[in-house]
């Protein structure tokens, strides 16, 4: 039997082989030759599409290609995610992951239709969306250490609302909970608008909730903020000060984001984009704009949004656990 099919088909396979990182690198090179995608898991007009939008328009100069914003909301971010899971790992097809999609919904979901693990190539942090923590303005509280005496005083009648059961805000209430080893109800609605308002009308005297949604009803006196869930003040309520300015452990329950793109995407696409993003997020101007909007636009590398959410997951882990939070 001749072996010369059996060279051929050996020297074909390491051609292939040694043929790999040039196919890559052509593809960086060629990249992007058509308009890309960034499917963002939230509505239009909020301040994430707001910071998204901003950030394709600046991409899209730097690229020579238009960027679409495609909004997908729903299900806690999972409608998007798994959309991405569908598309081709080409770098045409990006997702505007949240700490939900990565951390906190492989810990709380019964069963998701994507792996954060295994399914998305990470490339950059983008932004950091710090908590407040607020309660019905007649509550006769104004800090801390005020509110936990307030709730022991109320022997398991005190109830706080979230955004949804096992979502990062409803997270950041149960964390203070355990903090401060307090009984409270949990009235989880179908997103922030209604929690909010349930604080508002009495219904619920408490919550945890991104700045910026808050911010109008706190000027507008309906709302009380008690204290920042997190490592630092913000700017837009220089006044409020940190949960451990308070006495209590510094814990940061701060809602982040990450561009993500389906595993596989090759390696000089996914540096490249990295690289754009780094120049665009450390603009002054950018930064300025959405600071106003209490939100801190930061970049990193691809290994930072997998240690971040390593770092994410142990948190949130034992929170979990301790109070069963799982959806179905």
């Amino acid at each position: 039997m001749s072996i010369r099919p059996f060279i051929v088909a050996a020297f074909s396979l390491v051609a292939a082989f040694l043929l790999l990182p040039e196919t890559s690198r052509s593809q960086a090179r060629e990249y992007p030759n058509r308009p890309v995608r960034i499917l963002v898991p939230y509505a239009p007009g909020g301040p994430t599409d707001q910071l998204v939008r901003a950030i394709s328009e600046r991409l899209a100069l730097n690229l020579k290609q238009p960027i679409v914003v495609e909004n997908k909301p729903g299900a806690n971010t999972i409608i998007a995610a798994k959309q991405l899971t569908q598309s081709q790992p080409d770098g045409y097809t990006l997702f505007l992951a949240s700490s939900a999609s990565l951390a906190v919904n492989p810990l709380v979901y019964a069963k998701l239709p994507y792996d954060a693990d295994a399914d998305f190539a990470p490339i950059s942090v983008v932004a950091r969306a710090p908590l407040v923590l607020v309660v019905n303005a007649k509550v006769p509280v104004k800090t801390a250490p005020e509110l936990i005496s307030y709730i022991n005083n109320q022997k398991g009648r005190f109830a706080f609302a979230s955004n949804g059961n096992g979502n990062p805000l409803h997270l950041a209430c149960e964390l203070f909970k355990t903090a401060a080893g307090l009984d409270m109800i949990h009235v989880p609605y179908s997103g922030t608008a209604p929690a909010l308002t349930s604080v508002i009308a009495g219904d619920t005297q408490m919550s945890c909730d991104i700045v910026l949604s808050s911010l109008p009803q706190i000027k507008a006196g309906a709302l009380r903020p008690i204290a920042i869930v997190g490592p630092k003040r913000v700017s837009v309520l220089p006044a409020v000060p940190t949960l451990a300015e308070q006495g209590l452990p510094a814990h940061d329950a701060a809602v982040w984001f990450a561009l993500v793109a389906p595993k596989g995407t090759p390696e000089p696409i996914v540096k490249r984009l990295n690289q754009e993003l780094a120049a665009i997020l450390s603009d002054a101007g950018l930064r300025d704009r959405f600071n106003a909007l209490a939100m801190e636009l930061v970049s990193s590398t691809p290994q930072e949004v997998t240690a971040l959410t390593e770092r994410e997951r142990s948190k949130w882990a034992p929170v979990v656990r301790k109070y069963e939070i799982k959806v179905e």
